[in-house]
């Protein structure tokens, strides 16, 4: 199984947000660009404003486990950018799969079968 790609720094960051390609639900805010390559790679950005590095790395760990579960069905040869909303701190787990597959089916950012 591989592991999954991540976005490492403020400068690869910077240009998913800089691409504006921006799609939002209650839960969670996406920022895609494509990258040139046939990697998929995820980052995630939780704010203070959600609450404390425990409720952080939670939210955190929801949205890469549940990215994890179905990245064989994203699209390739894009970076994807998943930004918490502070409504997000008191969901469980499949709050946050749902609204992450229903922004990366709604966009058309998931493969055909």
């Amino acid at each position: 199984m591989k592991n999954i790609i991540s976005l490492k720094n403020y400068r690869e960051f910077k240009q998913v947000y800089d691409a504006k390609n921006v799609y939002a639900n209650r839960l969670l805010v996406m920022y895609v660009r494509p990258n040139g390559s046939d990697e998929k790679r995820l980052g995630i950005t939780v704010s203070k404003k959600v609450g404390n590095s425990i409720v952080r790395h939670r939210v955190t760990r929801l949205i890469r486990e549940s990215y994890r579960l179905h990245k064989e069905s994203f699209r390739t040869g894009c970076d994807v950018v998943f930004v918490a909303k502070n409504n997000a701190k008191d969901q469980g787990y499949r709050d946050i799969e749902k609204a992450m597959l229903h922004l990366m089916k709604l966009h058309g950012f998931t493969e055909s079968k």
